[in-house]
């Protein structure tokens, strides 16, 4: 097992796995400790069976620069194959500033591929490289050193089978005319803004039921600091505080480290220093914020009418499709996708592109009277009305 540790051997690897068709890749990293993932280990190969065409590359080896491997990713004649690829493309965005072109993830293309929904890779090495892996390495230190040979085949494990894997999902793709559709599907991990974080956005993952403008206004400012701060120090943003202290906060509205103190969910590193100033500036913002600069939520949606009924339909719909082209369900359209569709809303993501093709237009005709459904057997057929 070959562990490249130096510029010069990375290059090396990197250029001969430029004269090939594609080159699989998987990283391992760690996260629990910081806001940025630690890369700690790279794997790479290329089709054939010598130890030479599958490689670890140790990015945490002293001097060791990964251009060579970024300037590999951004090679148009070479496919780049990932299983589950958004982490491991969201470190080499953030690291390296580079988005591996042209992609393939083999979990999107098994998915169009009707092997389930967010298929793991395990089944596939079962299904489909008819073999198995090791699991005993899985909960690795992977930024401890020196790795033990059976944590280095555990990891080049993640890109030999993946070869096998994505060479046959790529024919059948080929086969079935849908390999669109998976380039459809990865346009959105292709684009490096999925990957961008804006502290000024933060606030909109946070659940709250108290949506009043005020204390939205005083979320927003607390939400941006502690992204900001997470972001800067490197650390979990619930290192700095939770969600449910940000929203006991902005309800509260401090005023100074004494008001801190009383916070009931707030950590105790919280309440004094950078972080208590932090807090305090980002109240006395909020407090600040007119009322036509509060931030407004997206309720256009909430005014529409399901109408259950249809929706159940539209369900059945669904399901008779994704079993007719084999494509798992949910790539298709989630639950709240039927609901909008039932509810009158045409800006949904399962009536454009190759979903529209699969399920939106006949959903439309449904919606319209123009289609139905009747049971044969244990069959759902769809027929003209």
């Amino acid at each position: 097992m070959i562990t490249i540790t130096t510029t010069e051997e990375l290059n090396a690897f990197c250029t001969r796995a430029s004269t090939h068709p594609y080159v699989t890749v998987d990283t391992e990293f760690l996260r629990e400790r910081t806001y940025y993932s630690k890369l700690c280990l790279i794997q790479l190969a290329v089709p054939g069976k010598d130890e030479a065409d599958a490689v670890l590359v140790d990015p945490l080896a002293k001097g060791l620069s990964l251009e060579p491997l970024y300037e590999l990713f951004r090679d148009p004649g070479v496919v780049k194959v990932f299983h589950a690829a958004r982490q491991d493309l969201e470190i080499f965005c953030i690291d390296g500033d580079v988005i591996p072109a042209p992609l393939f993830d083999t979990q999107v293309a098994a998915m169009v591929c009707g092997f389930g929904e967010q298929v793991g890779y395990e089944t596939l090495v079962r299904k489909i490289a008819k073999s198995s892996i090791d699991k005993s390495s899985r909960f690795t230190d992977w930024s401890r050193r020196p790795l033990t040979d059976q944590q280095k085949a555990y990891a080049l494990a993640d890109v030999t089978h993946l070869r096998v894997i994505y060479e046959h999902l790529a024919g059948e793709l080929a086969r079935t005319g849908r390999t669109a559709w998976v380039e459809e599907e990865l346009s959105i991990l292709s684009d490096p803004e999925t990957y961008r974080v804006r502290p000024e956005d933060a606030w909109k993952r946070v659940k709250t039921r108290t949506q009043t403008g005020k204390f939205m206004a005083i979320l927003r400012e607390l939400a941006a600091f502690r992204e900001e701060y997470a972001q800067t120090n490197n650390v979990p943003r619930n290192r700095v505080f939770k969600d449910d202290a940000m929203v006991e906060l902005a309800s509260t509205k401090p005023q100074s480290e004494k008001d801190l103190s009383r916070a009931r969910l707030l950590l105790r590193e919280a309440r004094k220093g950078e972080i208590a100033d932090g807090i305090l500036a980002a109240v006395k913002r909020g407090m600040a914020i007119e009322p036509a600069d509060y931030p407004q939520l997206d309720r256009s949606r909430e005014k529409l009418q399901v109408n259950p009924a249809l929706a159940d339909l539209l369900r059945v719909l669904l399901k008779a499709k994704a079993e007719t082209a084999g494509v798992a369900q949910k790539l298709i359209a989630t639950s709240s996708d039927l609901d909008l569709i039932a509810a009158g809303d045409r800006d949904v993501q399962a009536l454009s592109g190759w979903r529209a093709k699969v399920f939106g237009r006949d959903a439309l005709r449904m919606v319209d009277g123009r289609l139905g459904l009747k049971a044969q057997g244990s069959d759902v057929v769809v027929f003209e009305l």
